[in-house]
């Protein structure tokens, strides 16, 4: 057996003086007890025990226990030392029993979460029991375009009177189609919206299968309903919704009103992953702090995909950035090499080279994904479950930088404001050397003009 230095250096002189010093300890033993050994004798040799024997058994006793003491201890020492998340950096008070662990702070601009917001925004008045028809709509695209789907749907069926069906998700292949409880959690959404529009869980059977499409903008209004939406649904007494996007406007209104206390009880209410879905983004969160030790658990996360890049939005002035690119940008603003950055990219492509020679601990969906849970989240098949993960990590992440400018980034800004996760980094002017940090802040976040400051207080 190998022993540390420590243990060695007891055992050592203890073994070599050992029989001098049991030699010594029995002769005086049993010259003081020369006269009582003759007085029993008989007795003792009637026992079958010899007085030395004895004593060598305890003192051999006593020395294994303390050498076991000393192993134990030294072993407990080394192990508290490669404990997970045990740093260099980290003190312990053990005053009074009492153990409190104070970090230094991390290398980097990372800043503390603001206070999460409250509510602004009152329920409106109970809506009429009485459904005057059916609205029909699909979520597309994405959980980004989702949240404002949601949010047009409940206030054209609040001003028309009309019932909600609970819509499905469709992806971008034709026949990608699933139900809205396989992502999002049905029963919260209907309780959500309990007394603002009633929901039906099933489209009627006696509907036909084919409905007249009426179009609206993001961020519908009232007006907007009123004269473009409500003569068709009077004519038909039931529709299909679609919203469009004709621009990203996610900053907040100059006066409120009903519909807007409506749209953010849509937006930031309504929506909630079914529990196995967040629990898939629970674990690559905690897996992401876990390699986050050496910025006390804080991790990055960087909306950047490869196709979005090469698309003709982004190739005539949209703002977007490359790996190269954000790489420099973080280096810039001041995080250290050993920050954690999780990527949108899916799969990893050797662009991202660039990003990840200077920041080694990047990582991609298909490389922290649990692997019990790849097969049935990973895959072209399941790209709307690959863009949930991302939007919601990118959600809850203590740093977002959005290399693409849209919706993606808007909405994400928006949820992040409401839970006060204020970080957002955009790599505008990369260029100016002279810039600091907080010129690189969200003007969603410098000016408070997004829509969540509205809806949140």
């Amino acid at each position: 057996m190998l022993y540390s230095p420590k243990v060695a250096a007891f055992i050592q002189p203890s073994l070599s003086h050992w029989p001098s010093l049991l030699h010594s300890r029995l002769y005086i033993q049993t010259q003081n007890s020369t006269s009582r050994e003759r007085e029993r004798g008989e007795s003792e040799r009637e026992m079958g025990v010899d007085l030395r024997q004895v004593v060598a058994g305890i003192l051999t006793v006593t020395m294994f226990v303390m050498l076991g003491n000393m192993i134990k201890r030294e072993h407990f020492d080394s192990a508290e030392k490669k404990l997970p998340g045990v740093r260099e950096d980290t003190t312990y008070d053990s005053s009074e029993h009492v153990i409190t662990v104070t970090r230094k702070n991390a290398v980097g601009p990372w800043k503390e979460d603001d206070e999460e917001l409250k509510r602004c925004w009152s329920n409106p008045n109970l809506a009429s029991d009485d459904s005057k028809g059916f609205i029909t709509f699909s979520l597309t695209n994405g959980p980004e375009y989702h949240v404002s789907q949601v949010a047009d749907a409940v206030v054209a069926a609040r001003h028309l009177g009309a019932t909600l069906v609970l819509p499905d998700i469709r992806g971008s292949e034709v026949g990608d189609k699933r139900s809205f409880g396989d992502i999002y959690d049905v029963h919260k959404f209907i309780r959500s919206l309990n007394g603002v529009v009633k929901i039906a869980r099933q489209q009627p059977s006696d509907l036909p299968e084919t409905l007249a499409v009426v179009k609206v903008p993001n961020r519908v209004t009232r007006d907007h309903v009123i004269k473009d939406v409500e003569p068709i649904f009077k004519k038909r007494g039931s529709i299909r919704l679609a919203t469009y996007f004709p621009s990203v406007n996610m900053r907040g209104p100059t006066q409120k009103s009903e519909t807007d206390s409506i749209a953010c009880l849509a937006m930031f209410s309504a929506l909630e992953l079914r529990p196995e879905v967040q629990e898939v983004v629970d674990s690559i969160v905690e897996r992401l702090r876990a390699l986050s030790r050496k910025s006390d658990g804080q991790f990055l996360a960087v909306d950047i995909r490869v196709e979005m890049l090469s698309k003709k939005s982004c190739q005539t002035g949209r703002s977007c950035y490359g790996a190269r690119e954000i790489a420099e940008f973080l280096q810039k603003v001041g995080f250290d090499k050993d920050t954690t950055i999780y990527l949108t990219q899916s799969r990893w492509d050797n662009s991202l080279n660039a990003l990840k020679d200077i920041f080694p601990k990047t990582y991609t969906k298909e490389g922290i994904v649990p692997a019990d849970k790849k097969a049935k989240f990973l895959g072209s098949e399941n790209s709307e479950f690959e863009k949930v993960i991302d939007y919601y990590i990118c959600a809850q992440s203590d740093v977002f930088v959005p290399a693409i400018s849209g919706l993606f980034y808007a909405n994400v800004a928006g949820k992040r404001i409401a839970s006060g996760k204020t970080q957002i980094l955009v790599p505008t002017n990369i260029k100016d050397s002279s810039a600091p940090p907080t010129e690189f802040i969200s003007s969603y976040v410098a000016k408070k003009n997004h829509l969540a400051y509205s809806c949140f207080c």
